[in-house]
């Protein structure tokens, strides 16, 4: 080992040790690590999430979604500050639409949760959601298992309220809760339909004052479409709920409390975190080798080339991709230097 790997070896085990010791600084900067598009801070990301891997997996991971305007953040900073209190330490990843401007965050949840934030036992990170759908930033996962082996024993991920899309925010938590308004109209149109079909839990906010009466009936709507759907036997709890009222959102902490103590005794629970990580791996390596094909001049110059000739007419769209897919195999099997696609 050279002088400057030793260097670099130090650096990233000093930088692991004040992770574990819960700095949120350093916990900060290697979240900044894990979001940044060059390659050598990924590289060193990687790195020191190696080196933190066998303190991750302990945390309980929860996501929170729902429609703009329902109050997911402040139901998420009242149950932050219920769950502090009673001992635990919280992170919060919340994920932010992008501006088309900048990329970075639009709205900026540490505002949003000014009390929060400052608490010693929490740690809100608002992050860009980018390009990528159903509202969950790039590299959300990484960020979750840096927060568990600070020893975050909780961590919420507050997710763009996008709809169906919303199923690669349960892909990597232990439940999947979301807050719904209580005059949003028909349950089982749009947005409403696939939330059904992925929710743990549905909270009605905003059940309080004029409201409260509409948020009654909104429940027993849902409840309805849930039997309508044949999901009634899935376990699914809708209550109503008001994100301002404390002891309103500590009993909705309790149902997220006893759905997971349940889970945990199944070895269900186990399987869903193997499965995860799976689809975590297997997301990875589509996506990289989609960069891959992206970045090789000559086979995008050809996809653009396939592209002109189905716009005109010289071949169908079908023929076209399979005529893409086909050179690809073709590339990969050679191996050739020039194809710019390693084997």
């Amino acid at each position: 080992m050279t002088r400057a790997d030793s260097f670099h070896t130090d650096i990233l085990d000093a930088r692991a040790d004040a992770i574990r010791s819960g700095s949120r600084r350093d916990l900060a900067r290697a979240i900044t690590l894990v979001e940044s598009s060059r390659a050598e801070d990924v590289e060193q990301a990687q790195e020191l999430l190696e080196r933190l891997m066998p303190g991750t997996g302990g945390a309980d991971r929860i996501g929170i979604s729902g429609m703009p305007g329902a109050g997911k953040s402040t139901f998420i900073e009242i149950l932050g500050r219920i769950l502090v209190d009673a001992g635990h330490k919280v992170a919060v990843l919340a994920v932010d639409p992008s501006s088309p401007v900048s990329g970075g965050s639009i709205m900026g949840d540490k505002t949003r949760m000014s009390m929060l934030s400052r608490m010693d036992a929490a740690f809100v990170r608002p992050s860009p959601a980018g390009r990528t759908p159903g509202g969950v930033a790039r590299k959300t996962r990484e960020a979750m298992l840096f927060c568990e082996a600070a020893g975050y024993d909780i961590v919420l991920v507050e997710t763009v309220g996008v709809g169906q899309a919303e199923w690669r925010v349960s892909s990597m938590v232990d439940l999947f809760a979301v807050l719904m308004l209580p005059d949003a109209g028909d349950v089982l149109q749009g947005i409403k339909r696939g939330i059904l079909e992925l929710s743990d839990l549905i909270l009605v906010n905003k059940a309080d004052g004029p409201r409260e009466e509409s948020a009654l009936q909104a429940v027993e709507q849902y409840r309805n479409a849930l039997s309508i759907t044949g999901n009634e036997q899935s376990g699914v709890i809708v209550r109503a709920c008001s994100a301002h009222d404390r002891s309103s959102v500590g009993a909705c902490w309790q149902d997220i409390s006893e759905m997971l103590a349940i889970r945990k005794k199944d070895s269900r629970f186990d399987q869903r975190r193997q499965s995860q990580l799976r689809d975590w791996i297997r997301s990875v390596a589509e996506d990289s080798l989609l960069q891959l094909l992206h970045d090789n001049r000559e086979l995008s110059g050809l996809l653009d080339h396939l592209e002109q000739d189905a716009r005109e007419g010289k071949t169908t769209p079908l023929r076209a991709g399979l005529t893409f897919r086909d050179r690809v195999i073709r590339e990969i099997t050679d191996g050739s230097p020039e194809s710019g696609i390693p084997l």
